[in-house]
Order: C-alpha cells, then sequence, then structure tokens
C-alpha cells in the first residue's frame, strides 16, 4: 500500500493530508539512478501536527503516482486541510522543476474539488507565490513552516489562534498577494520531534534500494540553513542562517535508523555538514559511547574538511563526501563569491583519501566569464586530483540570488528546468546546452573509467549510462566535446565584467 496512515482506523476522516510534489517516474535521470529518500521535510512537518494531536495521513508521491492515486486518497481521507509540504531538505525540491510544479497545480484541483482548504509550502511556492495563490491555494506558507502550519491548522480545524506570521494569502482580484510579516526561524531544532518515518511505506524504500544497489539507505538532517553566500545559491526556506542540532540527539537518530529502520547506510541531506568542527569531534565521541555507526555520506565544502575535522568524521563512520567545487578556476570561483582557494580541493581531497573516505565533487560549468580556458583548468583539476565521482550541472538562475538579478534580462519564456536532466543553458552562456551536455558525459564516463564504483559497497553507478565501458568510449565522448566547441559558441555571451557592472 502506497500510503500509511497516522491513525487507526483506515478511510476515516482527517484533520491534515500531508503530501509532496515530487515523482521519482517524472525525473529521467533520478528515475535510473533509483535512490529514492523519504520526504524528510514532509515528515518534520506530519510530526509537529501529530504532536499536538491533530489526525494526519500521508500520501507519498515518491513512489507512487500523484495523477492516478492521490484523488483516491482524498476521498478516502476527506480531510479539512491539504498540506502540499515539500521535502525541503531534497535538492532537487530546491531546484524548481516545471514537472513539480505542475504536479502541484494538479493536487491544487483535486484538493479543491473535494472542498479542503489547501495550504502549499517550497522552494518554488514561496518564490511563485503568486502562481499557487492563482492556481487556487488558499495559503502559501513561506520559509520554515513547521510552526505556521501548526498555528494555520489550529486556526482552519479548531478555531483558535489570530494573526499568523510567515503566510501569503490572496488579495482582491487582481491584486498581488498579502504577506504577513516574516517568521523568526526555529533556532533549537532538538524541540522538533523526530520526522514522521512510521507514515510512510518502508519496504517500498527498502525493495528499491536493495534491487538497484544491494543496500537500503536512508535519510535525516543535523542541521538546517548554510550561512556561506554564493551569489548563485537560492535560500527561499532558510536563508544565510545556520542551526545544528545537538551532536547526541543526531547520534541518537541514526541508532534508531539502524535498528528500527534497517538502514544500511545513511545520506545526511543537510545543505553543509561539518562547518564547526569542534562539533563534528563532539558528534564522533557521541556515535562512537552509542555505537551508533552507520557509513553515511554528506555535503560539505573542501575549505572545512582540515584534518582534524575529517579524522573525527571518520570515526563516526563517514563514507562519502560530496564537496561543492564548482570550477577549477580562481577567476569563476571568485565570480561566484564562493570563498574557496583551488589549492584547498587538493588538500582536502588527499585528507579524505588518508582516512579512507570518498571524495566526490559537485562542479558547475557555463558561469557568466567562463571560458574554454576556464573549463580546461577545470578539467585539468579533476584529473590531477582524481575525484571518486562528480555531480556536473550547468549555471542555474534562480529567483532571489544575485546571480538571476544579473541575467533575469535573458531569460526567456522557459525560466525553469522540466526534471534534473534538463541542462537548458537559460541565459547567454559561451556555449549553447548541447556542448555543455557532452561535456557532462565526458567528464563524468572519464571519472567513472577509473573509480571502478562496482568495487564499492555503497556503489550507486550500477547499470547507469553515467558509466562508460571503455577508454574508447571515452575518446569518443571527448572527441565530441572538441568538435562541440567549435561549432556551439555564442558570440554574443554574457561577459564577466558586464555582471561586475550590474552588481
Amino acid at each position: 500500500m502506497g500510503l500509511e496512515q497516522g491513525i487507526k482506523e483506515r478511510g476515516s476522516v482527517v484533520d491534515v493530508l500531508l503530501t509532496h510534489s515530487y515523482h521519482l517516474p517524472y525525473d529521467r535521470k533520478q528515475a535510473r539512478k533509483m535512490q529514492p529518500y523519504p520526504p524528510l521535510g514532509t515528515l518534520y512537518a506530519a510530526a509537529v501536527l501529530k504532536q499536538r494531536g491533530f489526525s494526519v495521513a500521508l500520501f507519498d508521491s515518491m513512489l507512487e503516482d500523484p495523477g492516478q492515486a492521490f484523488p483516491r486518497e482524498l476521498d478516502r481521507h476527506r480531510p479539512k486541510v491539504v498540506a502540499i509540504y515539500e521535502d525541503n531538505f531534497n535538492f532537487l525540491t530546491k531546484m524548481c522543476l516545471t514537472r513539480m510544479r505542475e504536479a502541484s497545480f494538479e493536487m491544487i484541483d483535486a484538493a479543491q474539488s473535494l472542498g479542503s482548504k489547501v495550504v502549499i509550502n517550497g522552494s518554488d511556492a514561496s518564490d511563485h507565490c503568486r502562481e499557487y495563490l492563482d492556481r487556487g491555494a488558499d495559503f502559501v506558507l513561506l520559509g520554515e513552516a513547521e510552526e505556521t502550519l501548526l498555528e494555520l491548522a489550529e486556526l482552519l480545524i479548531r478555531s483558535r489562534g489570530g494573526r499568523i506570521r510567515g503566510l501569503a494569502h490572496p488579495a482582491a482580484p487582481g491584486g498581488n498577494p498579502v504577506r504577513t510579516p516574516p517568521r523568526p526561524l526555529i533556532r533549537n531544532l532538538d524541540k522538533l520531534p523526530l520526522p514522521a518515518r512510521e507514515l510512510i511505506d518502508m519496504e517500498k524504500y527498502r525493495r528499491a534500494w536493495k534491487d538497484a544497489h544491494g543496500f537500503f539507505s536512508l535519510n535525516l538532517v543535523a542541521s538546517r540553513g548554510c550561512p556561506y553566500r554564493c551569489n548563485w545559491c537560492a535560500k527561499p526556506i532558510y536563508g544565510d542562517s545556520f542551526h545544528a542540532r545537538s551532536p547526541q540527539s543526531v547520534a541518537l537518530e541514526m541508532l534508531e535508523l539502524r535498528e528500527r529502520f534497517g538502514a544500511d547506510h545513511l545520506w545526511f541531506a543537510d545543505d553543509l555538514f561539518g562547518i564547526n568542527h569542534r562539533w563534528v569531534a563532539e558528534f564522533a565521541d557521541c556515535v562512537e559511547g552509542h555505537r551508533a555507526a552507520v557509513p553515511f555520506k554528506m555535503q560539505s565544502r573542501a575549505d572545512l574538511m582540515t584534518r582534524e575535522t575529517v579524522v573525527a568524521l571518520a570515526r563516526a563512520g563517514c563514507a562519502e563526501v560530496w564537496m561543492g567545487v564548482e570550477s577549477g578556476s580562481q577567476k569563476i570561483l571568485d565570480a561566484m563569491q564562493k570563498g574557496l582557494r583551488i589549492e584547498q580541493v587538493a588538500r582536502a581531497r588527499e585528507s579524505l583519501r588518508e582516512n579512507g573516505i570518498r571524495a566526490c565533487y559537485f562542479l558547475q560549468f557555463g558561469y557568466p566569464g567562463e571560458t574554454w580556458r576556464d573549463i580546461e583548468k577545470t578539467i585539468q583539476m579533476v584529473r590531477a586530483t582524481r575525484p571518486d565521482d562528480l555531480g556536473i550541472s550547468v549555471s542555474y538562475p534562480l529567483p532571489g540570488t544575485l546571480f538571476h538579478e544579473r541575467v533575469r534580462e535573458q531569460l526567456g519564456e522557459k525560466t525553469n528546468w522540466v526534471d534534473s536532466q534538463d541542462l537548458s543553458m537559460m541565459f547567454k552562456g559561451a556555449y549553447t546546452s548541447e556542448f555543455y551536455r557532452a561535456l557532462h558525459d565526458a567528464l563524468h564516463g572519464e571519472v567513472a573509467s577509473w573509480s571502478l564504483p562496482g568495487k564499492w559497497k555503497f556503489s550507486l553507478c550500477k547499470g547507469q549510462p553515467d558509466c562508460a565501458d571503455s577508454v574508447a568510449e571515452v575518446s569518443s565522448l571527448w572527441a565530441r566535446v572538441e568538435q562541440l566547441e567549435q561549432t556551439c559558441r555564442n558570440s554574443d555571451a554574457t561577459r564577466l565584467h558586464m555582471l561586475l557592472e550590474a552588481g
């Protein structure tokens, strides 16, 4: 069954039906990778409501077709409120994909037809609240929203409370949405209950992972937000804040995920893990003290991977670190306001290697001002440091960023990717989208050809097309890049000095 209830009687009317809009089969790239994780943000919201005594149900659209199954679950539960509460810890949600917006609109239509109040929260809804309200949502919950949802449920279901912070709602026809004052962020994350994982069909996730990869991975978070200010990074939920849970609470949740749910592997979905080396050391002590170690992967920055931090991460069970390296050109890193030096990447990679932790890079091509020479520097850096895996994208302007402001006039009718495989250039980069897609395939193929992921217990590259089969295949991919480098150039590409002047 695709839906597990937070109440004992099947089919009973519930106060709130929670859902989210990400459906794995809608995303070609992620469907091939088959790494589904439960909607952590949605489950936090459900747990807060349950703690206050509301009856809740969850429709989890990750593996269940929302177009077919969501109307059926609406009819089954007859909720007073439908909360389309996105998993704001999922990087795919932060990408504001067009297909997710379409799925949300279809859910709004279905809920409206039943007469339920509809509230929605997520990066895309925060950026485009008018579109969601015009479609029929009654409220958009802006930013971090567990407490906003709780207060709104009190008002709508129990007629308690008054003015609520962190909301947008419709104005008079044709007017702009009314926004209430912003809500302060939750500073003490330990006061939140653990995500209501009992609401999901855990076996469905287990089967998906075991069938595709031979192990079972689950997700959790130790913190919220990121204080760094890279000028292309959108932060509509947490802004530039950063708040961490206590190391003890995180270690105990790891233990529960292993003992109660049988997780073989964990993904820390934090925007940034390991920002404070003292926190990491205490975390490692807690993991060892509770014998809670589970191999995990996480995201961080190269300049945070000091030897002291890496040693502590290894003690805690860290198996893989994904670093936002972005470029091998210092010029481009400085233009992005990344606050990173190229030499720090090599040091981080070596430190991770010495401690038996896989080092993986996120790279970004196509940033304004990037030339073929800058691209060559990135390729050379990858070959010199030999990361274990790569995640490659092109610069993607999202609202609320300085980067978006600088290229906004160049954006056409299409302003969002359809899915995570799209990789369309939305502004006038140095090359067309075809070139960057070929570069993506060639660099992925080369790294896959040396990293031999099949020899690693937690390999995620089984059956994926990113894995090149031979040296000849890699050579062929690079030959195509060289050919397209000549034919896909944009003569009127956005130049770096133009951006600096605009800023």
